[in-house]
C-alpha cells in the first residue's frame, strides 16, 4: 500500500519532470525563432497564427468528446505549442515572456480561489465558488480603475456582456450572453413563452424578402430564440448541434457504404433512393 510519504515523493517527482519538460519546450520554440532557425517560425506573428489557436483547441475538444485519451495528449500538446509560440513572439518584440504569462496566471488563480489559498473565505459547493469569483472579479475591476487614476465611480463600468468574447462560436456566444442577461432579470417567465418567441421570429423571417439581408437577420433572431429554449432546458446548444452534426456525418458515411455495396455512389442515386438508404441506416441504428 502506498503511504502518504510515497505519494508526496511521487508528486514531487512528477512536478520536477513537468518543470524540466516545459523548460525544454520553451527552449525548442526559442531555437526555432532564431535567425538560423526555421524560416516559417521566424516570420510568424500573433495575427498570422491566431486561427491556429482556435483550430488546435477544437481538435482537443473533439478528442475529449470522442473519449480519445491517446490523441488528446497530442492535441493538448498542440494547444500548448500555440501558447508558447505566442509568448516567444511577444518576447522577441519586447512585449512579455512565457514567465510573465505563467506568473500572471498563477497570481490570478490564487487570487480567485480565496476559499483554497485564503484564510477566511470558504466554499462548500460549485455555486458558492461562482459567487466568490464574481466578487473577486468585481474587486479586480475596481483595482484596475484605481491604478488607471480613476475612481470606481468615474471609470466606465464593464458592461454585462463585455467579458464574453465575440470570437466565440455563434451558438456558444448566444447562449452565454443570453444567460448573462437572464441573470439580471431580462428573461421569459416560462419555456412556453420562449417557444412563442421562436414562432414570432419565424413569422418575421417569412415576412422578409427571400435572399435579403433582412431575411438573414430574422433567421439569426430565430436561431437566437432557439438558443434560449436550449438554455431554459439546460441544454448546451453548441454541444447539441455538434452532436447532431456528428450523427449526420456518421449516418451519411453509412449511406455511402451502402451505396458502394450496391456498386454505385451517392452522386449517382436519386433523391428517393438516398432517402430510402437514409431510412435504412436510421432503422439499423435503432
Amino acid at each position: 500500500m502506498e503511504t502518504s510519504q510515497d505519494a508526496a515523493a511521487r508528486d514531487t517527482s512528477t512536478l520536477a519532470d513537468a518543470r524540466d519538460e516545459f523548460q525544454a519546450l520553451v527552449q525548442t520554440i526559442w531555437r526555432l525563432r532564431q535567425p538560423d532557425g526555421c524560416p516559417w517560425d521566424r516570420v510568424q506573428t500573433h495575427a498570422s497564427i491566431a486561427r491556429n489557436m482556435i483550430e488546435e483547441a477544437y481538435e482537443a475538444v473533439d478528442c475529449i468528446e470522442q473519449d480519445d485519451v491517446v490523441h488528446l495528449r497530442e492535441e493538448l500538446g498542440d494547444v500548448l505549442m500555440q501558447v508558447v509560440l505566442h509568448a516567444q513572439i511577444a518576447a522577441d518584440a519586447g512585449e512579455f515572456t512565457i514567465a510573465d504569462v505563467a506568473a500572471e496566471l498563477n497570481e490570478k488563480l490564487i487570487r480567485r480561489h480565496p476559499h483554497v489559498f485564503g484564510e477566511h473565505a470558504d466554499a462548500q459547493s460549485a455555486g458558492e465558488v461562482l459567487d466568490i469569483w464574481d466578487d473577486v472579479k468585481r474587486a479586480e475591476r475596481e483595482a484596475r480603475a484605481t491604478k488607471a487614476g480613476e475612481s470606481a465611480d468615474d471609470a466606465r463600468p464593464e458592461g454585462l456582456l463585455d467579458s464574453v468574447p465575440s470570437s466565440f462560436p455563434a451558438l456558444m456566444q448566444a447562449q452565454k450572453v443570453s444567460k448573462r442577461a437572464a441573470k439580471v432579470g431580462f428573461e421569459w417567465d416560462t419555456v412556453d413563452d420562449v417557444w412563442d418567441q421562436v414562432a414570432c421570429e419565424r413569422r418575421e423571417f417569412l415576412a422578409e424578402e427571400p435572399g435579403s439581408d433582412a431575411r438573414e437577420m430574422e433567421f439569426g433572431d430565430m436561431l437566437f430564440a432557439l438558443v434560449n429554449v436550449a438554455r431554459r432546458e439546460g441544454i448546451d446548444a453548441e454541444h447539441a448541434l455538434r452532436s447532431s452534426t456528428a450523427k449526420f456525418r456518421r449516418r451519411w458515411s453509412a449511406v455511402e457504404a451502402r451505396a458502394a455495396q450496391m456498386g454505385t455512389t451517392v452522386e449517382d442515386l436519386t433523391t428517393e433512393q438516398l432517402n430510402e438508404l437514409w431510412d435504412d441506416v436510421k432503422r439499423a441504428e435503432s
